[in-house]
């Protein structure tokens, strides 16, 4: 079992550095100069010239990438071109707020896919059919439009919950059960676009895998020593359904992560997302190298926290690991 994890830890060294380097270069060919954005239109050329040599932009580009690579190896992440802030700051305040809005996400998206799942695999037909239409309709929406329709529901027609930010002007005078209040607030609508589309996908693929396991003979079995369809379901149907969906998770992480870059900037949430866009927007390559290598790492963290899962729950996974 620890082999195949430090396999595949090699291999998710390997696609963190084909998605460094492809973003490297993809940022640099595309259209917009950071220097230019930074000094303005009144620069003159020689002011920018002046500029683009003070950021070491006028070196080869295959220079460029070796002496980037070779400072994020070191922990020297940059500053930005932007606001002349150390990357490693910026990026340090904002991974604990992308923490927080994808961690929970990811608790209730399972939590409650997995019940609507369970639920459309024994219920009946027409019951199953309209969690169907629901939970497809859920996953297929794109989660900027989903935000952007609870932004107007909740905060311009209903004016029930704020929009943007993750906490109010005021919070920091706030202690208790109001500074909660307020955070709760701020993260529900961001919160509840990316869980809506998490069940959609979750209790789908719940469905299949119990369906799945629901034909199976051992379950004919239990039923006809006389088990009741609940101990059935919990004893023997969920836990064999469990395998699939545990994998699901792993794979669920890259989307979620790419998912919650728009949501984040929708909401003016203040995480690694926003950051992102910002700098995309702005030209700001040390951001965004510094932030894509962050977000790259944290979905193959994710993925080796499923395989291992993975691995506590179907025994065989660890028997088959030790096979050539």
């Amino acid at each position: 079992m620890l082999a195949a994890l430090a396999r595949r830890a090699v291999s998710g060294l390997a696609v963190v550095a084909g998605v460094v380097t492809l973003t490297f270069f993809l940022l640099r060919l595309a259209p917009g100069d950071p220097v230019e954005l930074l000094l303005g239109p009144a620069a003159t050329p020689a002011q920018v010239a002046a500029q683009r040599h003070a950021l070491d932009l006028d070196r080869p580009l295959a220079v460029q990438y070796a002496a980037w690579l070779g400072r994020f190896a070191r922990g020297e992440w940059g500053t930005s071109i932007a606001t002349g802030r150390p990357v490693r700051t910026l990026l340090g305040e904002a991974v604990p707020a992308t923490l927080e809005l994808v961690g929970l996400s990811l608790v209730l998206s399972y939590v409650l896919g997995l019940a609507v799942g369970v639920v459309q695999a024994t219920a009946r037909p027409r019951l199953d059919t309209a969690l169907s239409v629901a939970t497809v309709t859920l996953y297929a929406v794109p989660g900027y439009w989903l935000g952007l329709m609870l932004m107007m529901v909740f905060t311009y027609w209903g004016r029930a919950l704020p929009a943007f930010g993750r906490a109010g002007f005021d919070s920091e005078f706030l202690s208790g059960w109001a500074w909660l209040a307020d955070r709760v607030r701020h993260i529900a609508l961001p919160l509840a676009t990316l869980t809506l589309i998490g069940i959609g996908g979750t209790a789908r693929f719940v469905r299949g895998a119990m369906l799945d396991v629901l034909g199976q003979p051992f379950v004919r079995t239990a039923h006809a020593k006389g088990l009741s369809p609940l101990a059935v379901t919990r004893h023997h149907v969920a836990r064999n359904a469990l395998v699939p969906v545990v994998i699901l998770l792993g794979l669920s992480l890259p989307a979620l992560f790419s998912g919650a870059v728009f949501v984040e900037f929708i909401f003016a949430w203040p995480g690694v997302g926003r950051r992102l866009v910002e700098a995309v927007l702005a030209r700001d390559y040390p951001v965004v190298m510094a932030a894509t290598a962050v977000s790259a790492m944290l979905v193959v963290l994710g993925n080796l926290l499923a395989d291992g899962l993975v691995g506590w729950v179907d025994p065989r996974t660890r028997h088959s690991s030790r096979e050539p």
